[in-house]
């Protein structure tokens, strides 16, 4: 969700998982779609194809994911909806959009 929601807030972004599924989970698309964001071309990707040299900032949702071979500018903290239900989805969703508005002082939270 976080790479979509970057993305229509004009941003470059990449989203990669510890150990990411076969496919993006139906409450996420769900949740950004009613969001009013794009799902295109979202695949789940293993974080093993970031290289920090590539990024201007790296941020770990959180998870309680450990990364040591990857240099973490921020974590979020925030708990992985995987298996929840549509409304985690949702507050999760507002949440990464919150972040990264204040993160970019980008005042466009009207999504």
């Amino acid at each position: 969700m976080a790479e979509s929601i970057a993305r229509y807030l004009g941003h470059e972004a990449y989203s990669g998982g510890t150990d990411p599924g076969n496919s993006v989970s139906g409450n996420a698309i769900e949740a950004l779609l009613e969001g009013g964001y794009s799902s295109e071309g979202l695949t789940p990707k293993s974080i093993d194809l970031v290289y920090p040299g590539d990024y201007d900032m790296i941020i770990s949702m959180g998870c309680g994911v450990s990364c040591p071979n990857i240099p973490i500018d921020e974590d979020w903290g925030l708990e992985d909806p995987v298996g929840q239900n549509l409304e985690v989805f949702r507050s999760t969703r507002d949440e990464i959009l919150l972040r990264i508005s204040r993160m970019v002082g980008d005042l466009s939270t009207d999504a």
